[in-house]
């Protein structure tokens, strides 16, 4: 698995950017999976429903099934949050893991930047970032990518991880 990662401030567009890259991505034949890093606050349970209703009650796993889907709830219960590599393992195989979040592992990344934001760059303080996507100039040594044009940010990804589709 190939992975790539998008780091940015909140309120830059990260996760709108991976919405539009997702489906060139699988366009092009590629098995995308994606792990997006939260705030300790979420929750993708709805209170009432039963799997709230047992995670609540104590159940460190807690996984529901149909048709269409699964998904795998488990809680940390105090424990240590997993690093990215300990979250990869979870994944079924795929060609490439989008990461959004986990700006400080040491994964190639694009920094999504907004001027309008107001925070600073992160690159200068990150190697692994090898590319800037922004939707004005940015003074950078690094490659400019356009924010607004996901197909050139698909294209330098895979040709910066040396995938063919």
């Amino acid at each position: 698995m190939k992975i790539f990662g998008f780091a940015g401030y909140s309120g830059s567009g990260k996760t709108t950017l991976i919405e539009k890259l997702i489906p060139l991505l699988t366009a092009r034949g590629l098995r995308v999976s994606l792990i997006k890093h939260a705030h300790h606050t979420f929750d993708v349970d709805t209170p009432g429903k039963d799997s709230y209703r047992h995670r609540h009650a104590g159940c460190t796993e807690v996984l529901v099934t149909s048709s269409r889907r699964w998904v795998l709830m488990h809680e940390l219960r105090g424990a240590v949050e997993p690093d990215l590599n300990q979250q990869l393992m979870h994944l079924s195989p795929c060609d490439l893991v989008l990461v959004e979040g986990f700006k400080h592992d040491p994964i190639p990344k694009i920094e999504i930047y907004r001027a309008t934001v107001g925070e600073p760059l992160l690159h200068p303080h990150d190697a692994n970032i090898v590319a800037i996507a922004s939707d004005a100039p940015v003074n950078t040594s690094l490659p400019r990518l356009d924010i607004n044009q996901p197909a050139q940010i698909a294209d330098f990804m895979l040709k910066h991880l040396g995938l063919v589709a």
